[in-house]
């Protein structure tokens, strides 16, 4: 898949759509199955001077140099320590023709489950207090709301997209 085409949900012929979900704060939140090429405990990090404070730290996977990206920051969550549920999720992004890989760092991994496209709708234009454009979908389930996370819109920036710097909301207080 391409920056572009992971710019848009692509439901199947059904209205499914394979994800898996995670936890930031207290918030759940989904990436696209096809893109999540494993699930890491913790790694050490280590931190790039200069690097934008989405991505200020690069890890070691298997021998390859991997950014790892905290996403609380595009989504304006509070820091947060990590603790035993803590997981890297590595996901993989087609960046023109070259395939990028990325450590999420999240709080809490659950599963892969499948979204029903009849349960989600766009995320709407008041109210909502992250960027519009680094969410995808929100899908109504029998737990709650799953925010479908725009990976293609938040990392585009920093892998040679449109030249912008990305948009890092404010820490809630």
């Amino acid at each position: 898949m391409t920056m572009e085409e992971t710019s848009q949900t692509e439901w199947d012929e059904d209205g499914r759509l394979e994800v898996l979900t995670f936890d930031l704060q207290t918030e759940k939140f989904a990436v696209e199955a096809v893109l999540v090429r494993e699930i890491l405990d913790l790694l050490p990090e280590t931190v790039v001077p200069g690097a934008d404070r989405l991505v200020a730290s690069v890890a070691n996977f298997r021998g390859k140099i991997i950014p790892i990206a905290d996403l609380r920051l595009a989504f304006g969550l509070p820091s947060a320590d990590s603790t035993m549920d803590s997981r890297i999720v590595v996901v993989e992004l087609d960046v023109d023709g070259v395939q990028t890989q990325i450590g999420i760092r999240t709080d809490k991994v659950h599963e892969v489950t499948t979204l029903h496209r009849d349960a989600s709708e766009t995320p709407p234009t008041v109210g909502l207090r992250w960027r519009r454009d680094y969410i995808r979908e929100l899908v109504r389930t029998p737990q709650g709301v799953i925010v479908l996370a725009n990976l293609a819109r938040i990392f585009d920036p920093l892998l040679g997209g449109r030249g912008t710097t990305p948009v890092l909301a404010p820490a809630l207080l």
